[in-house]
């Protein structure tokens, strides 16, 4: 497990890519203080002030492409595993010029795991994500326990989880998952979550769920799509 050895490299404040081997080593002490392997995220924009959103998937970075100008008032970091996928994303995003975005190219799961501090958050984006559809390999799949316990520490209370998939047997799998972690918001609950309508972002187009590359390609196949949003609900 690694996210890459600092090499005395500066984080990079002007660009878009913030190079893994800039990342600190996962401390010693890792399992016994997870804190310790926590990353200041935010210092990595500009504005660090602003809330924090983040998308795992960027693909080709359609979805930040299209929300970071309508929303100048928060900074968005994409995680995007493949390379290829993820240059010609980094590539694009940094023609537009604009400071409030960030790309990391990791494992997404393993980054919120261990490098997302609590309560950083305000919205995690998860869309399209791998179905993996062989049973075997179910085990990759984004939704699972492991990763909704870490989306409710490192989301601010009432931040969201935003979800869309066009994969039947996925979304069984992910209904399974929320149906142990979260109520509709108008029934009482003592889950941590509620689930909310998924609302549609700014960017997308009419007809659209989220109006990512993925799912335009998609569309033209006559698939059916589902999303939702699990919203953290504040304790105490």
């Amino acid at each position: 497990m690694s996210f890459g050895i600092s090499r005395g490299k500066p984080i990079d404040t002007t660009g878009i890519e913030v190079p893994v081997a800039t990342l600190p080593r996962l401390p010693d002490d890792l399992l016994h203080n997870p804190t310790l392997a926590h990353i200041d995220i935010k210092a990595w924009f500009p504005n660090p002030a602003l809330p924090l959103h983040l998308e795992i998937g960027s693909g080709k970075g359609t979805f930040l492409l299209q929300e970071a100008p309508q929303h100048p008032d928060a900074n968005w970091l994409g995680i995007e595993y493949e390379r290829e996928f993820f240059s010609f994303a980094a590539d694009r995003l940094r023609r537009t010029a604009l400071t409030n975005i960030r790309m990391l190219c990791l494992d997404a799961g393993e980054f919120v795991h261990w490098r997302v501090p609590d309560n950083a958050c305000r919205a995690i984006h998860l869309y399209f994500p791998d179905p993996w559809p062989k049973s075997r390999h179910h085990k990759r799949r984004m939704i699972q326990d492991r990763f909704l316990q870490d989306a409710l520490r490192v989301l601010e209370p009432l931040g969201e989880l935003r979800v869309a998939t066009d994969h039947a047997d996925y979304w069984a799998w992910m209904r399974e998952h929320f149906d142990r972690w979260s109520t509709p918001a108008d029934a009482p609950t003592n889950k941590p979550f509620a689930e909310v309508p998924f609302v549609r972002p700014l960017g997308a187009r009419e007809g659209e769920v989220v109006g990512t590359n993925f799912e335009r390609k998609y569309r033209l196949e006559g698939r059916e799509f589902h999303a939702t949003t699990l919203r953290k609900l504040p304790t105490g």
